[in-house]
């Protein structure tokens, strides 16, 4: 099995009211985690890769441990997260991603138009499928902030404008969302915004959509990591019961990242504060990878409901 593109993935998807996990990964372990539990759940799997993490690979080793994972015998497509540049996201096509994300959201929508247009041409031109986004998903991905703490809402009557003229796969909408560790405060209710949800997927029926920002922080897993030294201010994620419904919607790609780097790093320090004297890396890495490999296959086979949906030929 080679990497594939998302397009038969969101499609099954959107017409089986599921969602499919696109989870951020970051060194060769999470990479190999994530694409256990993929191969383990019988499930298709997106790896998300930055700009930065694909400096840290290298652009050779990277696209080397991708494909030799596609040949595992799971269905999986390499995805660019958010491209900041219509050069970065075409050097990833290059480099052979299948799928890649132009995010222009920061400027003004003409702009937008224009940046997504230019990545579409090229990447439909060598049959890679594009993502972009309408609105600002709040808190931090990578090297990108955005100040205001409920971000600005995708606004439905652009939506059909915006995917006709730019010809994207996939749409990122902002409905509540947020990057990175701290969502929500613990005296806030996390709420996605399921009225402009609904009124997007009126106006583009059978389109698929996609959730950033979708980590649920798990208490247990934050407070494995204070518990053994850390110091991660305690908030509330996106509730799983919100990601499933929004699996059951059009929502086909739910993005993950910090759930994996806290557990991964939660692992790791109860390690270290029980076998101090211990410094064979293997002994710290693998159960840190197991707990990873756990949490993504639970995400699989109970908030996105994609376990048993792969295509596989």
């Amino acid at each position: 099995m080679s990497l594939v593109t998302t397009k038969g993935m969101f499609k099954r998807a959107y017409d089986g009211h599921y969602s499919i996990g696109a989870f951020n990964v970051d060194t060769l372990d999470t990479f190999k985690a994530v694409c256990e539990a993929a191969k383990e759940e019988n499930s298709p799997v997106i790896i998300q890769i930055t700009e930065n993490v694909v400096k840290y690979f290298g652009p050779d080793y990277l696209m080397a441990i991708a494909r030799t994972a596609a040949e595992t015998g799971i269905e999986m497509a390499l995805h660019l997260d958010h491209g900041r540049s219509v050069e970065a996201c075409k050097a990833c096509v290059d480099l052979g991603f299948t799928s890649v994300m132009i995010d222009a959201s920061a400027y003004d929508f003409e702009t937008n138009i224009k940046m997504t247009k230019e990545v579409v041409e090229y990447a439909h031109a060598h049959g890679v499928v594009v993502e972009s986004e309408l609105g600002s998903i709040t808190g931090i991905e990578d090297d990108s902030t955005v100040e205001d703490k409920y971000g600005h809402f995708t606004h439905p009557d652009q939506v059909v404008e915006f995917v006709n003229r730019t010809g994207i796969d996939s749409l990122a909408v902002a409905i509540g969302t947020a990057h990175g560790a701290f969502k929500y405060k613990l005296d806030e209710n996390p709420a996605l915004r399921f009225d402009i949800l609904e009124e997007i997927e009126r106006k583009l029926p059978g389109f698929p959509l996609v959730l950033h920002g979708s980590s649920s922080v798990p208490k247990e897993r934050l407070a494995l990591v204070n518990q053994y030294g850390g110091k991660l201010q305690e908030a509330k994620g996106i509730p799983e019961d919100m990601l499933r419904e929004a699996s059951r919607r059009a929502v086909c790609k739910i993005n993950v990242g910090t759930d994996l780097r806290v557990c991964w790093t939660g692992e790791v320090r109860k390690f270290f504060a029980t076998f101090p004297e211990e410094f064979e890396i293997r002994k710290y890495t693998t159960p840190a990878r197991n707990a990873v490999k756990d949490m993504v296959k639970d995400k699989m086979k109970n908030v996105f409901m994609s376990s048993g949906k792969a295509v596989v030929e």
